[in-house]
């Protein structure tokens, strides 16, 4: 996934953004509310992380343009604000899971994953296709009732394409979910990662759509 964190604090975000690229994705950092928009502008993110105060503003009020918008991107509040009546609000506002600091990286995890099942349709961490089952909670993959292990890149890029089934997924849509802003990304990236997967999945576990780019076959 693309993630946009937004979050002032240097020793948290840092923390939390190694964390979450460490699993694959593309984590892009603003500290600010005006760098938030202005990557909002330009980057289409798959989800946010959003701290609620900020030094040029508050996140809510981010949240709540979002949501003013028609956006319909998930945003996880984090913040050290525990009462009941600021979760309410956040909930209110257009949230769709709340963390209050300090929280486990691991329970971050498990709620990116659980928000990012959500918006792709299917709550159900077991998928099946073919002779392969996934389980994307657990990060586990069976081929033939075989377990078989990816590499943090590898998942991204399978679990892209699992999130968005019988629909093609184009080579910039993986690069954009893979890289964050200012990474430098080699040309055949895309590629030698969908060949990596064929060896560990079976050839025909993902198609090339000439000109077009990738999709899984169920």
């Amino acid at each position: 996934m693309r993630i946009l964190l937004i979050e002032d604090d240097y020793v948290l975000g840092e923390a939390v953004r190694d964390h979450v690229a460490t699993g694959g994705h593309g984590v892009d950092w603003m500290r600010r509310l005006a760098d938030a928009h202005a990557a909002l502008a330009t980057t289409g993110y798959d989800l946010i992380l959003l701290d609620l105060n900020l030094p040029d503003g508050q996140g809510l009020d981010l949240l709540r343009g979002l949501r003013e918008t028609g956006a319909s991107t998930p945003v996880i509040i984090l913040t050290a604000q525990d009462q009941i009546a600021s979760r309410i609000e956040g909930l209110n506002s257009g949230a769709d899971d709340y963390l209050v600091k300090p929280f486990d990286l691991s329970e971050l995890t498990a709620r990116l994953a659980a928000v990012a099942r959500r918006y792709g349709g299917n709550p159900n961490p077991g998928r099946h296709f073919g002779d392969i089952e996934v389980d994307t909670a657990l990060r586990t993959i069976t081929v033939k009732g075989k377990p078989v292990s990816l590499s943090a890149r590898e998942w991204a890029v399978f679990e892209r394409l699992i999130r968005h089934a019988r629909v093609i997924v184009s080579k910039e849509q993986i690069e954009d979910s893979l890289y964050a802003f200012g990474a430098e990304i080699e040309s055949n990236a895309v590629e030698v990662y969908v060949s990596r997967l064929r060896k560990k999945l079976g050839r025909d576990a993902i198609e090339t759509i000439r000109g077009l780019g990738y999709r899984v076959v169920s």
